[in-house]
């Protein structure tokens, strides 16, 4: 064997120890990490296995909340959405002779009529708008819908026109009926659709309904709350009041759940609306 052949035997042993040694460089680390791998999938028997904390689910949002306030005879203040609406402000003559002046801050009022004890917006702080004819309206991204009544029992010959006031504030749907006096058509009731919350007037008299009529317009609307609305209290002047108490309107809503609140404020969402029937709502004004 000469030299050259010496030469290329050496090359090619060479070659193949080299071949040789990259290859278990390249196996080793893998066959390394199979096994750290299952060492950390697999403890060993008899070890102890640290639980992980559990992840808290995060909290629902709470659901927009709607605060009614009555202000004295049909009076009310809405807050909810962070909007205030003001319903019927009055001057104290009459039947609200004895309530204190209505100076709650709003930003937009609704009137029912002209008449001093339920359209009297004058001394109202700030600059609310006020609307006081029928026709549909939007105020900051809300529908307002105002629906033509008639304000007695002669064809609005006596005391004009009557305007109830729907709107939805906090997902519930209020309907104010205001001075309604004449029984609801069909196509006041359509615009009307079928409220969550009910004010409807029960203390009779000239111009509102009594509490018969009250009863007819309730089955007629189906609403699943009622606040009544425009009834007698200690705040009246006897000799210029004709309406009646609220007790006379309760008597007569049989089989009717009747909540008599301690307070003139209340505070709803859509869970508290009945789910079957509906439950009638009694405000007391703070003398």
């Amino acid at each position: 064997m000469n030299r050259r052949e010496l030469l290329r035997i050496g090359q090619r042993s060479l070659l193949a120890a080299m071949a040789t040694g990259l290859a278990s460089e390249w196996l080793s680390p893998k066959a390394g990490t199979s096994a750290e791998s299952e060492s950390e999938s697999e403890p060993e028997a008899g070890s102890e296995v640290e639980a992980k904390p559990e992840t808290p689910s995060p909290e629902p949002p709470p659901k927009p909340s709607l605060k009614i306030q009555w202000l004295g005879h049909s009076c009310f203040l809405f807050v909810g959405d962070g909007l205030r609406f003001l319903v019927n402000p009055f001057s104290t003559v009459g039947c609200t002779a004895g309530y204190r002046p209505v100076q709650a801050e709003a930003d937009l009022v609704l009137i029912s009529s002209r008449l001093l004890d339920e359209g009297n917006a004058e001394g109202l702080p700030g600059n609310p708008r006020l609307l006081f004819e029928p026709g549909a309206y939007q105020f900051r991204r809300k529908q307002i819908q105002g629906i033509r009544m008639l304000h007695d029992r002669r064809g609005g010959r006596r005391f004009g026109i009557n305007v109830a006031w729907g709107w939805t504030l906090a997902g519930i749907k209020i309907l104010h009926l205001g001075g309604a006096a004449a029984p609801i058509t069909t196509d006041q009731q359509i615009l009307m659709g079928r409220p969550d919350l009910l004010f409807v007037p029960v203390g009779g008299g000239a111009k509102s309904y009594n509490p018969q009529e009250a009863k007819q317009a309730i089955e007629t609307l189906k609403p699943k709350l009622v606040i009544p609305t425009m009834y007698r209290t200690q705040a009246a002047n006897p000799d210029a009041c004709d309406i009646l108490p609220v007790d006379e309107f309760l008597s007569g809503m049989e089989g009717t759940p009747i909540e008599k609140i301690k307070s003139d404020s209340i505070e709803l969402n859509r869970d508290s609306l009945p789910e079957t029937g509906r439950t009638i709502k009694v405000l007391s004004y703070e003398f």
